[in-house]
């Protein structure tokens, strides 16, 4: 570089201003600099998001969310999308190409569907015999039939369905709908995971807040015994409580200020507040004997089989939850195979599926009946789906492995459309190929549907704009109300 700066023309005509040193020239520009780095800060680190939330970027037509996650992969030729011809070639050999589908591939035979499938509803919706109560919802339902993942795999394909990534640490799509609307309830979280115990592939990265900041992680609630850990206070006097957290608190603010107002410890106090405040409201909320005797019925919580007693009571916690404004409530299903996936049925499948089927159908059908007999329905969006679906073909056993090229899920109330279908799988169910959907469509849509535009919510971190749907997704227009 030349040791002066070329001579610059000033805005008086035919005038020409001195040439600069480089140490003018820095001198000059100096403070151009701080501001630059000033601007880096202000973008890192969630300071720019603690004036609060973005807000919807238009009317909403949902309020909340409540996402029954079907881990493991519910079979979508088993469940909500019929295949004739696949029932015709039952028992046929196949070659499947390790391409198209890397853990199912070599010499297979097609496996028919165990079930029948009959048409309910105004509608006339098909659903299996699987699911007595929710065929009784189908005109509430919009059915995609053509949904498709990126990985077979269930550590993976959960966190693709939970983050819109394959890799850790990003946020789960609860923590970008709080981050993006707040919550509705200040002395409740506003993402709450139900669950029995159920530890699924990749754990609680699923529900992480990632890089967003930690106010907006999941809060774990359990169906037996306290509903959260360590609820109850360990002092029996309020006031003794009161004055430790403020010492707590007190103690926090001192070390966040030297260390310059520190985002991650400025949430941790408000976590803190948070756990305070519902210890007077978490146990109302959860509490089920405020409940008619006819609503636990609907839910099947009355029976004998624990697993779908348990699930009943999610799902009515869940309606409770949504009810005092928890912005979004997954629900689990029982543990019922361990670790591998509820859903999960290599071999097996007959005996799998129903007990799964069994255990979740009819606290989900209550669930959206109780939601739309209370006015919920109309602004509660509820999401039914696994992480993938399973193969139409079999390894010569009585069960079926996993398939992300084509499945199927549903979802009813908040502004979607009851009654229809959307989409299609080829006459076997091994491609989706009519109006395919993404996870990435998937989440777009979901967050159109609470007045979030996906291409606006972002959150600046290690230098860059993120979002829940990376550079992807397109709302699904043709189900929505």
């Amino acid at each position: 570089m030349n040791r002066s700066m070329n001579a610059q023309t000033c805005s008086c005509p035919g005038s020409v201003a001195a040439p600069l040193s480089r140490r003018e020239m820095l001198q000059r520009s100096a403070n151009g600099f701080g501001a630059l780095a000033l601007s880096a800060l202000l973008a890192e680190g969630g300071y720019a998001a603690a004036s609060g939330p973005p807000g919807p970027h238009f009317p909403p037509r949902a309020k909340r969310i409540i996402f029954c996650f079907m881990d493991g992969g519910v079979s979508h030729v088993d469940s909500f999308d019929p295949k004739p011809e696949l029932t015709h070639r039952n028992g046929e050999s196949v070659h499947i190409d390790k391409r198209t589908n890397p853990t199912a591939a070599g010499n297979r035979k097609w496996l028919g569907s165990p079930w029948e499938f009959n048409r309910y509803g105004q509608s006339g919706i098909p659903v299996s015999t699987l699911f007595p109560h929710l065929a009784t919802c189908v005109d509430e339902l919009a059915v995609v039939r053509s949904m498709v993942g990126d990985f077979p795999l269930h550590s993976r394909g959960n966190l693709f369905m939970h983050t819109g990534s394959n890799n850790a640490g990003k946020p789960s799509l609860g923590s970008w709908i709080n981050y993006g609307l707040g919550s509705e309830n200040d002395n409740l979280p506003g993402f709450v995971v139900l669950h029995n115990g159920m530890n699924i592939p990749s754990g609680v990265e699923n529900f992480s807040n990632g890089f967003l900041p930690a106010r907006y992680q999941a809060t774990l609630a359990q169906t037996a015994g306290a509903p959260i850990d360590n609820i109850v206070p360990a002092d029996r006097d309020g006031r003794v409580q009161r004055a430790k957290l403020d010492l707590l608190q007190a103690q926090d603010r001192g070390f966040s200020q030297a260390q310059g107002d520190a985002e991650a410890v400025e949430s941790a106090i408000e976590n803190y507040e948070l756990a305070y405040r519902m210890q007077s409201l978490i146990p109302d909320v959860m509490d089920l004997g405020q409940e008619t005797a006819a609503t636990t019925r609907l839910y099947g919580i009355d029976s004998e089989d624990e697993n779908k007693s348990r699930f009943g009571m999610e799902c009515l916690r869940a309606r409770k939850l949504v009810e005092q404004g928890v912005r979004f409530v997954e629900i689990l299903c029982p543990n019922v195979y361990g670790s591998t996936g509820t859903w999960d049925q290599h071999g097996k499948l007959k005996e799998g599926h129903e007990k799964n089927a069994l255990n979740t159908d009819q606290g989900i059908a209550a669930l959206i009946k109780d939601l739309k007999r209370r006015g919920l329905l109309d602004e509660t969006l509820v999401v039914w789906s696994g992480e993938f679906g399973r193969t139409p073909h079999s390894a010569g056993t009585d069960g079926r492995d996993h398939h992300p090229s084509g499945f199927t899920l549903w979802m009813a109330g908040g502004g979607v459309r009851g009654g229809v279908v959307y989409g299609a799988t080829d006459e076997l169910g091994m491609h989706s190929v009519e109006n395919v959907v993404t996870i990435h469509d998937l989440h777009a849509t979901m967050l159109h549907l609470l007045g979030l535009d996906h291409e606006q919510l972002t959150y600046r971190f290690g230098g860059r704009d993120f979002r829940l749907t990376d550079v992807y997704g397109n709302v699904l227009e043709a189900i929505l109300s």
